[in-house]
């Protein structure tokens, strides 16, 4: 695999995509990976507009008209700049799902409830990935880095055959779980008591910060042995540079750290 050129580096890229594609520590940037100042801004404001109108006014249906138009205008600003506006689109999607939400039930708490319903479906997703010994995490990393078109089996073979790497993606796939059940044991309960302000200040603090964090931490964690398996795959590709006795010593190193499992 050939290193990233200077366009490619230049790049704006957020989520897993900027773990993906960081090859050293200048190129990944905590804030660049959740979308930079803006991004943060649009991902937060029609949360917290929200919370703020529906204590000051208790009137569900406005709360929820006045949050769609915050969201609606972060895209059509976007649209009259020509910037790129998927991000914005998909956040407008999913704060456009908890608004008809609350708007139908009339209740604000229940706001939350598709956010409740994609944390339980991606600690679901995520433990199955484990049980099958494929990392949900590894999986989607790799499949951004390298998008398999053909020969899906040795691609999959490719980075699972990598002990250290693939022990790394364990490690992050179940950080992602406790991140996405922690919210879960936090507010639930504070959706089935009705304390909806505490319910949204819960929301916004374990939304992005969380993110943030649990981004960081898992670069921390993939960075040098995805560095490490970046630097193999250039070597087999050269053709010759990779020597036989380089693969007999990665065999014997893979060896010990089967013993040592």
């Amino acid at each position: 695999m050939s290193p990233l050129n200077a366009d490619e580096r230049s790049t704006t890229r957020t989520g897993m995509a900027a773990l993906a594609h960081a090859d050293t520590s200048d190129d990944f940037s905590v804030i660049g990976a959740i979308g930079g100042p803006r991004g943060i801004v649009e991902s937060m404001l029609p949360g917290v507009v929200f919370v703020v109108l529906f204590i000051i006014t208790k009137d569900v249906r406005l709360t929820v008209i006045v949050s769609a138009v915050v969201a609606l205008v972060q895209v059509v600003a976007r649209l009259l700049q020509r910037q790129s506006v998927m991000g914005a689109l998909s956040g407008v999607a999913a704060v456009g799902i908890c608004l008809i939400w609350a708007w139908k039930s009339n209740e604000a708490r229940d706001y939350y409830m598709f956010g409740f319903l994609t944390n339980a479906a991606y600690i679901v997703l995520l433990l199955i990935s484990l049980a099958v010994r494929v990392p949900g995490l590894g999986l989607m990393v790799e499949f951004i880095r390298t998008l398999p078109t053909e020969h899906f089996r040795a691609w999959l073979d490719g980075w699972r055959s990598d002990r250290k790497l693939r022990r790394a993606y364990t490690t992050i796939t179940v950080l992602w779980i406790g991140l996405f059940a922690l919210r879960l044991l936090v507010q639930v309960p504070l959706y089935v008591t009705n304390h909806v302000t505490l319910l949204g200040t819960a929301r916004l603090l374990m939304g992005i910060p969380f993110w943030a964090l649990a981004i960081w931490v898992s670069y921390l964690i993939v960075a040098t042995p995805l560095h490490r398996h970046r630097i193999m795959e250039r070597e087999r590709a050269d053709g010759g540079e990779y020597s036989a006795a380089h693969d007999e010593s990665d065999e014997s190193v893979q060896e010990q750290e089967s013993g040592n499992d």
